[in-house]
């Protein structure tokens, strides 16, 4: 398919609750879904959900295709999420346990604030093809499905930083890195 232009904050779509998918195994959802990830691998992103590159629909993808154990550029300390194709994802956070972790976003490019998670949850959904997906996750990989699904319902990462002294621009808070988000 094609490497889209990913919407950035302030778009209309990117502020819209998601509708979900209705009918699996279709062309135009492997079709969607071969676009984020041409796309997704493009910018090096971690995950992307539909509505960045403007279908409101809730589908994402996260993780690396790569089974050589690479490591995002993006993200190069963090562990390896394996890649995942999620629809009509449900979340269930558990526990009480939050921490606070750097995020930067495909739809705002340049920047990077502080975001609290939960370091636990448990998401379900399915994959394109409709078959069931469960998973328990923590780290990394809960704080990309937590990321990736907020942009089903509306919500970009900067909407959930506590403190503003921590967002702003990647090469100001981390100069000797080359993280690029655009």
């Amino acid at each position: 398919m094609a490497v889209k232009s990913v919407l950035r904050m302030g778009e209309p779509c990117l502020l819209l609750k998601a509708t979900p998918v209705e009918k699996f195994d279709t062309p135009e959802l492997h079709g969607l879904i071969q676009d984020l990830q041409d796309t997704m691998q493009y910018m090096n992103g971690a995950g992307i959900a539909a509505p960045q590159i403007g279908t409101s629909l809730r589908v994402i993808i996260f993780g690396q295709k790569e089974s050589d154990g690479s490591k995002n550029p993006r993200y190069p300390d963090a562990d390896a999420v394996p890649y995942t194709v999620l629809v009509n994802p449900v979340l269930t956070l558990i526990g009480e346990d939050v921490e606070d972790g750097w995020e930067g976003c495909l739809s705002v490019p340049g920047m990077r604030g502080v975001v609290p998670r939960h370091l636990r949850l448990h998401y379900a959904g399915f994959d394109q093809y409709g078959n069931k997906i469960d998973r328990l996750v923590s780290g990394f990989h809960a704080r990309v499905v937590q990321h990736e699904n907020d942009h089903l319902d509306g919500i970009l990462y900067p909407m959930r930083i506590r403190d503003l002294k921590y967002f702003g621009y990647s090469d100001v808070f981390f100069p000797n890195q080359d993280i690029q988000d655009d």
